[in-house]
């Protein structure tokens, strides 16, 4: 690499819109899916033992007997307060990548489910 292309490499970092913040974003999002899990799964439960199995595409878990009311008032704050977080890292984040709203918002969702993913497939494995 000559040096005109190293100062071109790292006047791209160093501008607003860098991959520097590409960067910055996928490890936010990475690092956020960790407690993400717990939200994922949460509401996997709600589905899973609610609409999905009245559905008959899952089974319902034979000790669930509290009703689904009560899993309602655990799931939406825990949901609200994740999303609510995950929103406010991921705001000043999008205003500084060179990524399209759309582009990054679905790689930010992505790259969160990314840790919820590996845990199901290591279970299989």
């Amino acid at each position: 690499m000559s040096a005109v292309e190293g100062r071109q490499a790292r006047a791209v970092d160093e501008r607003p819109g860098g991959r520097g913040w590409c960067l910055a974003a996928f490890g936010v999002n990475l690092a956020l899916g960790v407690p993400g899990v717990v939200p994922v799964w949460l509401v996997w439960y709600f589905l899973a033992n609610g609409p999905l199995a009245d559905a008959g595409w899952t089974q319902r878990e034979p000790t669930e007997n509290d009703g689904m009311a009560l899993w309602l008032v655990i799931i939406v704050p825990v949901v609200a307060v994740f999303g609510g977080i995950w929103w406010l890292a991921n705001a000043p984040l999008r205003r500084r990548a060179p990524l399209g709203p759309l582009a990054y918002w679905t790689a930010g969702v992505l790259m969160t489910l990314v840790p919820t993913v590996v845990l199901i497939v290591g279970s299989y494995v």
